[in-house]
């Protein structure tokens, strides 16, 4: 099977076939080492080759192997009588059902050999201004039987369920971890780690029982492959491609999450993300981890039209002084909109201000993600319905989650058949939605919100691959009314670009055309009152400042914000000649749909308590 053996660079490391056969470097301070070559469909080791010491540089062995044919081969290191996996591997032939344990012997690499063809394949590049975007977990997406995809929980069932994202106004996908990681230890290190493993009469299936399940993949992992439990078929490079292209053919963008601790470095991380638009076409990164150098891989030429998303970008640096990037592939995501717009929803005091300035920020050289709810945390629906996190699932005696969580529960804990509760819930989640989607940076909603899924007050499944963390689809149906809300929002937003803008709103009339492009309203208009004490708001967006707004519903919208709990009345402001106010929406079920009438004119008069009513001028 083998024949010469020659000697290359060290970097990069791994395993990569060059002309004439395929080079392995690993990094290792043993003295014994080397490469383990396994028959691909048997699994029967047929090689043994061990590095040399004429094939050490530094800590690095390195050497090429010849006539290695890849596409029946696979591999492991090792060290003196230790298996090393290959954390570089592009490909994990066995494949072991999820959540099922692996061995160390299970982790063989292989090689992608298969070409595919992308065709006319070409990245959206959408615009922050523009997107939507929508943060799932690939199994528990389609994973309960309810999702009505053939492939559950795979990357081929997220292709399925294209049309209904298309349908909810979905532009940008975030995948939480999909590249390769073991979601149970494997059973060499479960075994040395945990205490009782050397007891005698200790049954392995018990040990078995007490490993620890890692549902979301934040860790350490193999990252150069996609997960193969996330794919329904055995190719799972192809599948994963396939999806891109699919969602590319439909103008929607795929972000993925990534994880890396504090040792990972920092030239190995752009080395990742590089090959992942290489040779996936993937749109993004959302950076996870304390060490990354975003500042660095923001400057990086392979990267600079794919979107990457951090906890906050140093743009004064990374840009000349003058310089104004075109179409900005930065975005802030951190907390900051979270927790603060969640206080303002349930009435807290002191929070005008931070809510008005969330609502209109966008940084000035990137982009800004803003989300009310996300994979950590309570759900939408949770948010509204519990006061305090219920994680006894987790067997960790509720202690693990966050107790920080800005929610409340309208006036019952969990799950109730008081119908005045149930009202206040749906119409806080209808107020929770208007917030994300009136507000002007780009917004982030997970999995299943817009039909109210619940994960029954656990606010860290991070270990429940079961109906806790899958997403149930039967919500459509049972909250109707919700998941149209949704889709009437992001349409409205679509129709009035004003919303949208590409830079942050100035609060002035730089156009001359007699109203600033934003400006607040109080009891008296033009004269807002934003004091502690107060809790509502009249917003006037004027539709001129839109770079397009031939399309827009109305020249200006005004949007009256009442978290109060009591009713509140807000002026609004009066309209050039031949045009008047015309009530668009509004979250209180008493004047919903209301046009015409004493109703509209009270509304007009005085905000209902905990709602928000959006007004276009006509």
């Amino acid at each position: 099977m083998t024949k010469n053996i020659s000697h290359k660079q060290p970097y990069p490391l791994g395993a990569h076939v060059e002309d004439g056969g395929v080079r392995f470097s690993l990094v290792s301070r043993a003295e014994t080492c080397g490469v383990l070559l396994y028959d691909r469909q048997s699994g029967r080791l047929s090689k043994k080759i061990p590095f040399a010491g004429e094939d050490r540089i530094g800590n690095v062995y390195c050497r090429t192997v010849e006539d290695i044919d890849t596409e029946s081969c696979a591999y492991l290191f090792y060290e003196e009588e230790r298996l090393i996996p290959d954390s570089r591997g592009r490909v994990f032939p066995v494949r072991i059902p999820y959540g099922k344990e692996r061995r160390l012997e299970d982790m063989k690499a292989g090689f992608l050999t298969e070409a595919f063809d992308w065709g006319e394949d070409r990245a959206p590049r959408i615009p922050y201004h523009q997107a939507v975007c929508y943060c799932l977990h690939v199994r528990g997406f389609t994973k309960h039987a309810s999702s009505g995809v053939k492939h559950r929980g795979t990357f081929a069932g997220i292709g399925e369920k294209i049309p209904y994202l298309k349908e909810i106004g979905i532009t940008t996908l975030e995948l939480q971890p999909a590249y390769e990681f073991t979601e149970i230890p494997l059973k060499e290190e479960r075994l040395q780690k945990l205490p009782w493993a050397a007891i005698p009469g200790v049954a392995e299936e018990e040990n078995k029982d007490r490993a620890e399940l890692n549902y979301w993949g934040y860790k350490k992992g193999y990252y150069y492959a996609p997960k193969a439990a996330y794919a329904a078929s055995p190719d799972t490079s192809r599948e994963l491609k396939e999806l891109v292209k699919a969602l590319h053919e439909n103008r929607m963008e795929l972000v993925m999450q990534f994880y890396f601790p504090r040792e990972m470095k920092c030239g190995e991380i752009l080395d990742i993300l590089c090959f992942w638009v290489l040779e996936y076409h993937v749109d993004g990164f959302h950076l996870l981890g304390e060490n990354v150098p975003a500042d660095m891989l923001a400057r990086d030429d392979v990267l600079v039209n794919t979107k990457l998303w951090y906890y906050g970008f140093d743009t004064e640096n990374i840009y000349k002084r003058n310089e104004q990037p075109q179409c900005p592939h930065l975005a802030e995501y951190n907390d900051a909109w979270y927790y603060d717009m969640r206080r303002f929803l349930k009435g807290d005091g002191d929070m005008l201000g931070s809510a008005l300035y969330h609502m209109r920020h966008i940084p000035a050289k990137a982009g800004r993600i803003h989300y009310l709810s996300n994979y950590f945390g309570f759900t939408l629906a949770d948010m509204v319905s519990y006061d305090y996190k219920h994680n006894e699932d987790n067997r960790e005696g509720n202690r693990d989650g966050t107790d920080y969580n800005c929610s409340w529960n309208c006036g019952d804990e969990g799950a109730t058949r008081r119908r005045s509760v149930r009202e206040l819930r749906l119409k806080q989640m209808k107020n929770a939605m208007c917030l994300l989607l009136l507000s002007q940076s780009t917004p982030l909603i997970f999995m299943g919100d817009e039909f109210a899924n619940s994960q029954k007050g656990n606010n860290n499944p991070y270990c429940q691959d079961n109906a806790v963390a899958w997403l149930d689809w039967r919500g459509i149906e049972r909250n109707a009314d919700l998941h149209a809300f949704w889709k009437m929002l992001v349409a409205f937003r679509q129709r009035n670009p004003i919303l949208r803008p590409e830079k942050e709103l100035r609060l002035m009339d730089y156009i001359a055309c007699g109203y600033p492009d934003l400006s607040y309203h109080g009891q008296y208009a033009w004269r807002p009152e934003t004091g502690g004490n107060y809790r509502h708001i009249g917003i006037m967006l004027c539709g001129k400042y839109a770079q397009s707004h031939r399309d827009c519903d109305g020249a200006f919208l005004y949007l009256a914000i009442n978290m109060h709990w009591e009713r509140r009345r807000l002026a609004l402001p009066k309209l050039p000649k031949g045009m008047e106010w015309e009530l668009a929406f509004c979250t209180e079920p008493e004047y919903a749909g209301q046009e015409e009438g004493e109703e509209r004119e009270a509304l007009l008069r005085q905000v209902p308590p905990r709602s928000v009513a959006v007004y276009a001028a006509k």
